[in-house]
Formats: structure tokens, C-alpha cells, sequence
């Protein structure tokens, strides 16, 4: 696709900021076919002069010369292709069309607003001061065990978000995904498949002497589970689920807003992830932006959509939804789920294929979404909370935590 179609690869390039070489590119990998013909031709003539070895010693001479001939061009081409590879590696997908422009967080485009603002009589605390009130969040006891960064759910605010999770794994099995529980662990090899490697490394836990780092979300090893296999196109789309901790260093986040559990080392999150056909994928983008929509209007949470912008996508993605909660103690809606298309990214990366019945083969697309993590518990401290300090349970999780109310003690 790059060699027939370098102008748009290109453009798309200068489009996402990314300094890629198509030229160089393009010449590299017709250098690395050309390494590859003269050794075929080479090894060709070597099968054919082995015949005449035994009776002919120029036959020896030149078969000599031909495996020393060999062994040159295919250290150069190992030379070249590793080139190539590293180029590629660093090239991000195409961009929808419709992706807005833009160069931050501050310029995705708003699609619309759900839900009504909570007004209060009082001003409204932030989630940390709600914690502490009610002593179901603790970070300083987070930061002397591990470091700041990490935190303690404790007493009622701990079954209020083992309600929460619980309930969005419930409701997604309803909508037809399987349950997973994943390794919290991942190898280099999936990483860079799924598009964290090498972009971004920086944010990875990476386990010491071994070929390991803790998984950043879960749709690292639930789109890896797949990896180097070939999928039926009629059972797509799979639409897989899991709950898992998630960890990531946060590494340039200096100066955002990181007062209490906002952004953290490490969360907990439920994560939707479907493989599906490339005619498809549109669709499904959608479908996993309804179900996260549907999960906070039966929570209770008003929020927005936004159409993510150039600067704020990550290199993998073709298209982003981002949905952000309003928090009353920030006054201001902040991101708690986003859901990408990929495309064909990841699947070139993993070597994720699909077989049609009449034996059509090309690459699946994938979509991974956010459900719900520990920012939307945040969002439901602080919408409902009352004056007292105690805040209301939403009603559906209510069952599942065995009380209405989270009152001071």
C-alpha cells in the first residue's frame, strides 16, 4: 500500500506530526526485495550446479563462490530490512477523514451533552475530601506502602466499586461479550503488537530481567490473544470483556490535575474489545460508544461525547470517541471512557486474519473501548454527594452493595 500509494502515506504523516522518511522508506524496501531476488536466483543456480559437483571441479569453485556470494547478501539485507522494519514500527495508521484537527485535549470536537448537571445548595467537595469524610479512600496510606500514585478503596467505597464492575461485566454479557479474566502481565512481542511498543514505552512498567512489563489495559493481552491466528469471518465480530488493575507510569503528566484518584499508577478497569470483519468495524466503533453511553445514563452520570482530534489520538488509532463525565468537585467534564478503531493496525502487527467460506483471506479490524473504570466511582461520589458528606448510591448498583447510602461514620 505504501509503495503504490506513497502521497497519501505522506500526507497522512504530516497530518498526525509523525517524521517519517516515505521516500527513504519506499526505497529501502525495494533495496531489501531486489537483496531478496539475488539470493533466490543465487540459491537457484547453486541447486542446479550441485547436480555436476562431483564430475566437474568448476562446478565446486563456483559453488563455493556462490554460498560465499549468499551469505553477503543476506547479512545486507538483514542489514536493510531491519532498517525498513524500525521505520515502519514507528509509522502510525491512517486517520479517518473525518478525525477533527487540532493539537490537544482542548480541541476535540464536542457531539453532544446527556444528562443534567447537578445543582447544589452547598459548595460541592471533590472526590478526595468526599474520601476522607466518609474514609473510604486513602492515599497516604497508598504512597507509604507502594508510592504517590497509589491509593486504598476501603469499607463502603470498596463495594461500591466492586458493585460497579461487577454490574458492567453483567451488563455487557447481556450484550453478547464474553467474560475474561487476563494475565496482568504481557510480553514485548504483544505490547508492539497492539501498538504500546513503541509509542509508548515511556508509560510501561516493565518487569526486570524478563521479556515482561505489567499490562497498561487489558485489550493489550485480550487483543494478543488471537495473535498469530486465522478467524472465521462468519463467527466475527468476537466481542471478548475483562476486569483487570491496570498499570501505567504516567510519565508526562507533570501539571495536569492530579488531586486524589483522578490519574493514578495504577486503576481498575473493564474493557470492551471486539474483532469484526473490515466492512464492519465503523459499526462497531459505534456499538461499543452506545454501551458506554448506556452504562452512565443507568448510573446517573451526566456526561458529553467528543470527537477526538489529531493531537490527542494515539498512533494506532483511526478514529477516537472519547465520553467525559461531569465532576462536580472539578466543575468541569473530564474523560472516563474512550473507544478506537484501529482498523487493521493491530492485526498486521499480531498477524490476526480472517478466512472467508470461499476462502477469501485479509486482516481483521479491531475496537477497543473503555466501560467503566475507578474515575466513573469518582464521578458518582461526587454528583451524589449532600451536604452531610454521605452520597447516594445509584440505584441499579444498590442490590449489588447492600445499601443506598455512604454516610460518615
Amino acid at each position: 500500500m505504501i509503495r503504490e500509494n506513497p502521497e497519501l502515506v505522506k500526507r497522512n504523516c504530516e497530518r498526525r506530526g509523525c517524521d517519517v522518511d516515505i521516500d527513504n522508506l519506499v526505497e529501502l524496501e525495494k533495496e531489501t526485495r531486489t537483496l531478496t531476488a539475488q539470493v533466490e536466483g543465487l540459491r537457484s543456480e547453486r541447486n542446479k550446479l550441485s547436480k555436476e559437483c562431483r564430475d566437474n571441479p568448476d562446478a565446486r569453485e563456483r559453488v563455493k563462490a556462490i554460498k560465499t556470494e549468499i551469505s553477503e547478501l543476506e547479512e545486507e539485507r538483514e542489514r536493510k530490512k531491519k532498517e525498513l522494519d524500525t521505520a515502519l514500527f514507528w509509522l502510525p495508521n491512517l486517520l479517518d477523514p473525518e478525525v477533527p484537527d487540532g493539537d490537544s485535549d482542548e480541541d476535540n470536537r464536542e457531539i453532544r451533552k446527556v444528562g443534567d448537571v447537578p445543582k447544589f445548595d452547598f459548595k460541592p467537595r471533590d472526590h478526595q475530601e468526599i474520601g476522607e469524610i466518609l474514609d473510604i479512600i486513602d492515599t497516604k496510606r497508598g504512597a507509604k506502602v507502594a508510592q504517590s500514585g497509589f491509593y486504598y478503596w476501603k469499607g463502603k467505597g470498596a463495594r461500591l466499586c466492586d458493585a460497579l464492575f461487577f454490574w458492567t461485566r453483567m451488563r455487557l454479557e447481556e450484550w453478547g461479550f464474553t467474560p475474561f479474566m487476563t494475565p496482568c502481565a504481557a510480553k514485548e512481542k504483544t505490547l508492539f503488537g497492539t501498538g504500546y511498543l513503541p509509542f509508548c514505552a515511556a508509560e510501561t512498567y516493565a518487569i526486570e530481567n524478563e521479556n515482561l512489563a505489567l499490562i497498561g489495559t487489558s485489550e493489550q493481552t485480550l487483543v494478543g490473544y488471537h495473535a498469530e491466528e486465522m478467524l472465521k469471518s462468519e463467527e466475527m465480530p468476537l466481542r471478548y470483556s475483562a476486569f483487570s488493575p491496570c498499570f501505567r507510569t504516567e510519565a508526562g503528566s507533570y501539571g495536569k490535575a492530579t488531586r486524589g484518584i483522578f490519574r493514578v499508577h495504577q486503576f481498575h478497569k473493564v474493557e470492551q474489545i471486539i474483532f469484526c470483519m473490515p466492512e464492519d468495524s465503523v459499526e462497531r466503533h459505534k456499538e461499543c460508544l452506545d454501551n458506554e453511553e448506556k452504562l452512565l445514563r443507568e448510573l446517573g452520570v451526566p456526561y458529553r461525547v467528543v470527537d477526538v482530534c489529531i493531537g490527542d489520538m494515539g498512533a494506532p488509532g483511526y478514529r477516537k470517541f472519547d465520553v467525559e463525565a461531569w465532576f462536580a468537585g472539578f466543575e468541569a467534564y473530564r474523560e472516563v471512557a474512550s473507544n478506537t478503531n484501529l482498523t487493521d493496525f493491530q492485526a498486521r502487527r499480531l498477524d490476526i486474519r480472517y478466512k472467508t467460506p470461499d476462502g477469501a483471506k485479509g486482516l481483521v479490524h479491531t475496537i477497543s473501548a473503555t466501560a467503566v473504570t475507578d474515575r466513573v466511582a469518582i464521578a458518582i461520589l461526587e454528583n451524589n454527594q449532600r451536604e452531610d458528606g454521605s452520597v447516594v448510591v445509584p440505584e441499579v448498583l444498590r442490590p449489588l452493595t447492600g445499601f443506598d447510602i455512604i454516610e460518615p461514620s
